[in-house]
This record gives C-alpha cells, sequence and structure tokens, in this order.
C-alpha cells in the first residue's frame, strides 16, 4: 500500500506540472514548478516502483521456497520497510518544503539540504536490508535442497536483488563521500562529472531493476494465467544473467554529451549497452512462443489463429500484455538514446522524457498492475471478481491510451527540440517556442487521462480489499513436462557475479581515476529555486 500511496502522491505533482508545461494552469505561491517536478521523479520512479518490486519479490520468494519465509528473512524485510520508509517520509518532506529541489536525479552542483541526501542514504540501506533478508532465504533454500535446480521465480528474484545491490554501490558512495560531506560544509566544492558518473552507474541498471520484475511476470506468471507452461527455464535464467553482466557498466550512453570522458570509454560503454538488446530478443521469442502454444494448445488454428485464443477479458493478463507491446516502440528509442550521432539530436530534449514514460511509465507499471490484480487478493484471501476485470480492462486501456497521447507528443516535440526540465514558456514568444506549445498542451490532456487511471487504479485497489473472500492463486508456471533439465552452470553465483564484476572494472576504471586526478577545481553548491 505504501508503494500506490506514492504513486497517487507522485500523480498528483505529475499531473500539475503537465498542466503548468502546457500552459494551463498557473502555480499558487510557494509552489515551484521544478519543486513538482522532483516530487514526481523520486516518488514514482524511486519509491513506487523500489516498494512494488521487494514486496513483490518477497511474496513470490515465500510462495516458491517452501510456503514460507524464514523468520530472521522475515524480520529483515519489515526492517528495511520501516529503514526505507523512515528516508521516504524524511525525503518527501524535504521536497514539500522547497528544500531539495534537484530533480530525482539530484545532479549537483545543485545542492539540497543536508537531510535530503540523508533520506537518500536510508533508503538504499534499508533496500540493501531487505535485500539481505531475500537472499538469506535463498541460500537456506539451497543449503537444504542440495543438488535441486532452485525454482525460477526465486532464482529470477535474487538476481534482480544481486543487479540492485551491485547498482546501488555507485549512488552510495556519491551521496556518502560526495554529496552528504559538501552539504554538511565539510567540503566547499564537488566534483561533478565523477558525482553524475557515479549517478548513472546506478541510473541505468535502475531501469533494469524496475524492468526484471516485469519480467519475472512476463515468463513466470503469464504462462499459468493463460494456461500455458514454461518456454524454456533455461533460457529464461541465461537472459537474466545477461541482464546483470551488461546492464551496469553502460551508464556512459547517459554522458555520451559531456566532456571530460574519453570517446574510447564511450564507445566501449555503448557498446555494451547494444548487448542488452539480446536478451531483449530472447525474452520476445520466448514469451511470443509460449502464447502461441498455449494458443494453439486451445484450438487456434492458421498462421495468427492463436491470438485469438488468449484471455483478452483477462485483467491479469491484458494488462501485462499491453506492457510488453508498448516495450516494442519503447525498447527502439532506447537504441536511438545509445547511439552517439542519434542521441546528439535528441539528447536533453522531451523525446528522452518520453522515451522513460514509455518504458517505465507504460511497460513496467501496466506490468505491475497486472500483478496488482491478483497479488493483492492472493495475499488477502480474496477474490478477483468479473466486475473488477472489467475495470482492470478499462483502467489498462485509460492509461495506455493517455500515456500514447503524452509520450507520443513528447517524442515529436523533442525531435523539433523542445528541451525537458523547463517550466511553460514561449522563450520571448520566438515562433519556434510558440511552434512548441500545441505539443504540450497533448502532453497535458495525455497526463490528465493517465491521472484518471491512476484514481481507477485506486479505486480497483479498494474494491478487491473488499472483495468476497476467497483464495485467488500467486501464479508460478510449470516447465513442460519433456523439457530439458537446466544446466548447472547458469547457478554458479561466484562465476556470473566474478564476471560482472571485471565488466565493470574494465568499463569505469581508468575513467573514474582520470576524474579523481583531473585539475578541475570543483564546483560550489548552488540553491537555484
Amino acid at each position: 500500500m505504501f508503494a500506490f500511496a506514492a504513486l497517487l502522491a507522485g500523480g498528483i505533482a505529475g499531473l500539475l506540472q503537465g498542466l503548468v508545461r502546457g500552459g494551463m494552469v498557473t502555480l499558487p505561491a510557494g509552489i515551484g514548478y521544478y519543486q513538482l517536478l522532483t516530487a514526481h521523479g523520486v516518488l514514482m520512479a524511486l519509491i513506487f516502483t523500489t516498494y512494488f518490486i521487494m514486496g513483490f519479490i518477497y511474496g513470490g520468494l515465500a510462495r516458491t521456497l517452501g510456503g514460507k519465509l524464514l523468520a530472521s528473512s522475515r524480520a529483515l524485510g519489515w526492517g528495511g520497510f520501516a529503514v526505507m520508509s523512515l528516508g521516504t517520509v524524511l525525503g518527501t518532506i524535504m521536497i514539500l518544503l522547497n528544500k531539495a529541489t534537484v530533480l530525482y536525479t539530484f545532479y549537483a552542483p545543485l545542492k539540497a539540504d543536508k537531510l535530503f541526501y540523508i533520506a537518500l542514504v536510508l533508503i538504499v540501506v534499508g533496500s540493501w536490508i531487505s535485500g539481505a533478508g531475500m537472499i538469506q532465504n535463498y541460500v537456506y533454500w539451497k543449503r537444504t535442497h542440495k543438488g535441486q535446480t532452485s525454482p525460477l521465480f526465486a532464482f529470477m528474484g535474487i538476481v534482480t536483488m544481486a543487479l540492485w545491490l551491485i547498482a546501488t554501490l555507485g549512488v552510495a558512495v556519491e551521496v556518502l563521500f560526495q554529496l552528504l560531506p559538501w552539504s554538511l560544509g565539510w567540503t566547499k566544492t564537488v566534483n561533478v562529472m565523477l558525482s553524475r558518473t557515479l549517478f548513472w552507474y546506478f541510473g541505468h541498471p535502475l531501469v533494469y531493476f524496475w524492468l526484471l520484475p516485469a519480467y519475472m511476470c512476463w515468463y513466470v506468471c503469464i504462462p499459468k494465467i493463460i494456461g500455458g507452461r514454461l518456454f524454456s527455464d533455461a533460457l529464461a535464467r541465461l537472459s537474466f544473467l545477461l541482464f546483470l553482466l551488461f546492464s551496469i557498466p553502460v551508464g556512459f550512453h547517459h554522458q555520451l554529451m559531456e566532456p571530460g570522458i574519453s570517446p574510447f570509454w564511450k564507445y566501449l560503454q555503448v557498446v555494451l549497452t547494444f548487448l542488452v538488446v539480446i536478451p531483449s530478443l530472447m525474452t520476445a521469442f520466448s514469451l511470443f512462443a509460449t502464447f502461441e502454444l498455449a494458443g494453439r494448445a486451445r484450438g487456434g488454428t492458421g498462421l495468427f489463429g492463436w491470438l485469438k485464443k488468449l484471455p483478452w477479458k483477462d485483467a491479469r493478463f491484458f494488462a501485462p500484455f499491453m506492457g510488453m507491446l508498448i516495450f516494442i516502440p519503447a525498447g527502439a528509442g532506447g537504441l536511438i538514446n545509445a547511439s552517439n550521432q542519434m542521441n546528439a539530436v535528441v539528447h536533453n530534449t522531451l523525446w528522452v522524457t518520453g522515451h522513460f514514460h514509455l518504458t517505465v511509465a507504460s511497460s513496467v507499471a501496466l506490468t505491475f498492475f497486472g500483478i496488482t490484480y491478483w497479488l493483492i487478493p492472493a495475499v488477502t484471501g480474496r477474490r478477483l471478481t468479473p466486475r473488477l476485470h472489467k475495470w482492470g480492462i478499462i483502467q489498462t486501456l485509460v492509461w495506455a491510451f493517455g500515456m500514447f497521447i503524452m509520450s507520443g507528443a513528447m517524442h515529436l516535440v523533442g525531435l523539433f527540440g523542445a528541451p525537458r526540465r523547463t517550466a511553460y514558456t514561449t522563450y520571448g514568444d520566438s515562433a519556434e517556442g510558440l511552434s512548441w506549445l500545441p505539443y504540450q498542451a497533448a502532453m497535458a490532456i495525455g497526463g490528465i487521462i493517465v491521472f484518471i487511471g491512476i484514481l481507477i487504479l485506486i479505486g480497483i485497489i479498494i474494491g478487491l480489499f473488499r472483495a468476497p473472500r476467497g483464495e485467488e492463486e500467486f501464479p508460478i508456471a510449470e516447465p513442460e513436462p519433456d523439457a530439458l533439465p537446466v544446466p548447472r552452470y547458469l547457478e554458479r553465483w561466484s562465476v556470473w557475479i566474478g564476471i560482472a564484476v571485471v565488466l565493470i572494472l574494465v568499463a569505469y576504471t581508468i575513467p573514474v581515476m582520470d576524474m579523481l586526478q583531473t585539475d578541475s577545481p570543483g564546483a560550489r553548491g548552488y540553491v537555484t529555486w
């Protein structure tokens, strides 16, 4: 519920932000546009997603590793939740007091209040504590089931947490050793290039921390919902391991336009970025093979007859499926962002914001909504009624339609050069600036529709808690009867994490050493709000 409270609060901030950017409303005194932008980004991109993912993985671990969690793992989970919640409340207060209007990237030299950076530390440390509980439970299962292959959901959950733990080391170093001492006055300046590099060491794998739980649903839960089976357990595990390897040492593709980084190291990380396409294509192949096999098992014939046999009126399937479809253009946009020459065209424009809303706010969010429709009943002992199914379909369509309008307008006006991170302005009534206004109005209209989708979702959640008593399954698909055994090398954690560490060291050691040895005087802090 904490996750959905953050979604609602972040949605309100996003709605107001869109209306301001579209020139439709003027904010009252004391509320700033960039304050809203910070609240929207932090609450939706960091808080909503992290809380939901933690709860989803814990629920799946309990379901697949023996039916319940170890008491100590449960304690670590709740302990991490408490620490994260303290950090979330503190950070939100700082944003509302307009003492941390630094956007969700908290780029230096913009300088927030020290309590905001302490809040970030609490959120990260709390997630580590909860992650430790997951790993402890998984290790205990492996120790008591020697020689057995761990359940696929549990394996995927631990890969996701391994990705998170490795990635958050970068932002932890940034906050603890740069931003917090700087905000406390212990140091006068901050190395901006190093700060941004450490953030994007974390910032890009953060995208896959959002995506991998959606993939977990697509691989493991959706086949069960549609009456099918896992297409390939081994392929699913390999794809997740490849995400672990190639999604971390790629942060420089967010810094292609920044000076001070050698073109060679940018090129290396762009190559690694494109390698992430491989597990994405593996996932697409596996999923649609699963859909076709399930559809044909239901009597579908002809080239596309199997499509008609899929359960389109089941909100548990329809919402994630819409997320999958949207991820096709979203992934194509990611290839553009990661390409050096094309990135020069769209860098720091609304195109990037549109891409972000297609990936996280559409593909990931819709999948999370689909999970919600069965996860809350499964946990609370309720039933997902036909009426709630219907409202789930409506909510999915409303959200997707609103995002189509909003993100589409962002992509188009971004190609025309409209910058991101700016409030409403006509740029001195310049012809070019005025030509962007219709697109910004479309963005606001799309945002209104999306907010209606949030309200419908909240109504559905309330309805789920009031639904009739009963049992709703936690859908975990089973492998095909004649499936080949999973190769043991896929669960040799020391090897895969070792390879990931080597790739990170190759990609970052020399560039970071150069940044540490630079003669740059550093930057003092600025408060521009």
